[in-house]
């Protein structure tokens, strides 16, 4: 497989794009079964192309985008340049309108191939590749003004090929690491801890906080103990230096842009990679 027409298929916040020089430094130099419980856009996954992957999230919507390229490539290949070649005058009316399908679709839970090329379309013309949910669980995020398309065909063909040899799950982070064994290499690139700690953004209607972060924490460390290499990025915050230091583990301190937050002045910060192997 070519590696240069394999990579992600969607852009996602906290993408770890910016990272992944730092992140193969630490890997493992031998590990057995690769697992990412969230997976997101698949950035690390897409670079390394582990065998024996497990890939998960409990993003729904997500999950079935992976599964129908994987199984239908060449349909969802179809009905997204479809999507793009329909593109109306006004683009911004386009969007909203397909916009409104696609929730349309979720309220009626038709995950198909359809669905699949409307999440892709909307995560490529949507601002900044967001996917955020209201309280109902319909995505609500604004117009980016581009008219660029969506998908690279080459990219998605080998996308898909790839995935045929790799498990994908949807659902909780801790059943996604049951099988979990000695030797294998478990990747989180969790939903951020909060900056401020009285707020906290939904990534899914279900969301990701306080309590989950501390349960992760407590996955990690059973995992430790159960011989896996573990890996773990996110905001370098209290909270997660009060979660994961005094343990043993190797935490690493990396400047990082943030290239979500719409205010140019706030694009940076710093992020933690937290291993429990050296």
């Amino acid at each position: 497989m070519n590696h240069s027409y394999i990579a992600p298929f969607v852009k996602w916040a906290g993408g770890k794009r910016q990272l992944l020089p730092k992140i193969k430094e630490r890997m493992p130099e031998h590990y057995q079964a690769y697992y990412e419980p969230f997976v997101g856009g698949g950035a690390v996954t897409f670079e390394f192309l582990p065998a024996h992957a497990l890939i998960n999230d409990i993003n729904r919507a997500l999950i079935n985008a992976y599964r129908q390229i994987r199984h239908a490539p060449g349909e969802f290949l179809e009905i997204i340049n479809r999507f793009d070649s329909q593109m109306w005058e006004d683009g911004k009316a386009y969007y909203y309108f397909l916009r409104e399908f696609y929730n349309h679709k979720l309220e009626q839970a038709e995950y198909d191939t359809e669905l699949a090329a409307l999440f892709v379309f909307l995560n490529k013309h949507c601002f900044n590749g967001l996917y955020r949910v209201n309280g109902r669980g319909f995505f609500n995020v604004p117009y980016n003004n581009s008219r660029r398309a969506s998908v690279d065909e080459k990219v998605i063909m080998n996308v898909s090929e790839y995935l045929r040899g790799v498990t994908i799950r949807e659902g909780d982070f801790e059943t996604a690491c049951a099988d979990a064994e000695k030797g294998d290499f478990i990747f989180f690139d969790s939903p951020y801890a909060p900056l401020n700690p009285t707020s906290f953004e939904s990534y899914t209607k279900e969301g990701f906080d306080i309590e989950s972060h501390k349960r992760l924490a407590k996955l990690y460390d059973a995992l430790t103990e159960r011989g896996c290499y573990c890996m773990l990025t996110n905001h370098n915050t209290d909270l997660i230096r009060e979660l994961y230091g005094d343990k043993g583990y190797k935490i690493d301190v990396i400047d990082v842009k943030r290239m979500i937050n719409s205010d140019a002045s706030k694009r940076v910060g710093e992020e933690v990679i937290i291993c429990n192997y050296f």
